[in-house]
């Protein structure tokens, strides 16, 4: 009886074994990451919409190299805001009121990158200058940054 019950287990720690070694093995988070990093680099920075640069911005682990390179693309390629119908805002203008003030809020980023950002983006659209500027007080305000 004891002979039959160290060869089972024996059998037992061999399949058991063979398990691990094979997810050790086999790794598909891994292959599916280098697909998106090389897709990714194949990406012209022209080729990134609004909104999937919108997302990195929203994401909180974004580092500040990638924060300013999204907020570089966006301004270069996405940066004029339709204008104005009359007194009423465009409706496009509060994508780019909601990437101020995540900004503004985000972990990673520097006085450098809101100020930067701010100035292109005033400089691109001068007739949103003071609703950029309320944008951009409130982001700091939500922050703690600015004084009330």
């Amino acid at each position: 009886m004891d002979i039959v019950f160290i060869i089972k287990s024996l059998i037992g720690l061999v399949f058991l074994l063979g398990i691990l070694v094979a997810l050790l093995l086999y790794r598909p988070n891994k292959k599916k990451k280098e697909q998106e990093i090389l897709a990714q680099m194949a990406k012209k920075d022209s080729d990134y919409t609004f909104e999937e640069l919108y997302s990195i911005v929203k994401n909180k682990h974004t580092t500040t190299e990638k924060l300013q390179w999204a907020l570089d693309v966006i301004i270069k390629y996405h940066g004029n805001i339709p204008p104005k119908n009359g007194i009423h805002l465009s409706n496009d203008f509060y994508k780019y009121s909601e990437v101020l003030l995540r900004i503004c809020q985000h972990p990673n980023t520097t006085k450098d990158l809101i100020l930067e950002f701010d100035k292109a983006l005033r400089e691109l659209n001068p007739e949103y200058k003071k609703e950029i500027n309320d944008f951009l007080t409130r982001g700091l305000n939500a922050r703690g940054i600015a004084s009330s």
